[in-house]
């Protein structure tokens, strides 16, 4: 099916504004990279993702899933088919004595969340404050930071099948594990969640939520668009360290370069294309391994054709 037909046949489904043929890439991803996305849909509601499971499955469509294009790195080539971008948004708590139990749409920004839940004197969510994702994007890689994860709050995981049945996971069925979910090994698309938090005094939250922020502005390269931390934590090794010691803060190739600031993250200092990207990641895995011998893995998903 050409990418005319998709375009026609969806502005017959959805309103024609949440459909793009020929998108940019870049203008939909934290690190400002990546070719164009034959079609790119924006999603608001559950039915509208079953619309588009529909004619996906019927013409053999490539999909890709997108959240908030924040751990990502797309191709120069681009994403043949359609990139699904989820923006369900949800917001519904449920307050018992002991806990609260919020409803959260799988396209809520973790940001916007964090704040939501401080002024209904809610902890316990801090450590996502920062994290620029969604909730879909942050459940499926068990997002964390400063000590808590994605994992610590989840009670259910509402998703759905590649046939557009809703089903829905327990905490436990959804596998968690360091910056991994069943969800990276299947097809399902994540539409909403339930999490329990504990009350707490809301000035000792909003305390926390500053001091991660501040940490933030004073150790990560925020200044430069980036896909956030670039490599995943060793098993026994700071992989940031690592890098560091092996000399290659500053290394770059094109506009792409391991941060100055912090040498966990690869930043784009200008108009880095993705092949720099990779080209600056592959010299710092090929010269960590043969200065330490240790292998370093890629934390950001790579998108489209590489």
């Amino acid at each position: 099916m050409e990418k005319n037909q998709i375009y026609e046949f969806l502005i017959r489904e959805l309103p024609e504004e949440q459909i793009k043929i020929d998108e940019p890439m870049k203008k939909h991803t934290n690190f400002k990279i990546g070719g164009n996305a034959d079609i790119y849909v924006t999603a608001k509601t559950i039915e509208q993702v079953q619309v588009i499971l529909k004619l996906v499955k019927q013409y053999q469509i490539p999909l890709v899933i997108l959240g908030n294009g924040s751990n990502v790195l797309v191709s120069d080539q681009g994403i043949r088919g359609i990139v699904l971008s989820i923006a369900i948004q949800q917001f519904e708590i449920e307050k018992n004595r002991e806990e609260a139990i919020i409803t959260v749409g799988a396209g809520e920004p973790l940001g916007k969340l964090a704040y939501s839940l401080l002024k209904e004197e809610i902890a316990g969510f801090e450590f996502a404050g920062g994290i620029p994702g969604t909730m879909g994007g942050a459940i499926r890689m068990n997002a964390g930071a400063y000590g808590g994860e994605m994992k610590d709050c989840i009670q259910t995981v509402t998703y759905m099948t590649e046939d557009g049945e809703i089903k829905e996971f327990s905490n436990q069925e959804c596998e968690f594990s360091y910056r991994h979910s069943i969800f990276c090994d299947k097809n399902f698309i994540i539409v909403k969640a339930k999490i329990v938090l504990p009350y707490g005094e809301k000035q000792e939250i909003q305390g926390k939520m500053e001091e991660y922020a501040q940490s933030r502005k004073e150790k990560q390269p925020l200044m430069f668009p980036s896909a956030g931390s670039t490599f995943k934590r060793g098993e026994d090794f700071i992989t940031a360290k690592l890098i560091d010691e092996c000399n290659l803060k500053g290394y770059s190739v094109g506009d792409a370069q391991v941060s100055t600031m912090h040498a966990g993250f690869v930043v784009n200092t200008g108009n880095a294309t993705a092949k720099d990207v990779i080209e600056v990641v592959n010299h710092v895995k090929q010269t960590v391994f043969e200065k330490t011998g240790k292998q370093i893995e890629l934390e950001i998903e790579l998108l489209g054709e590489f």
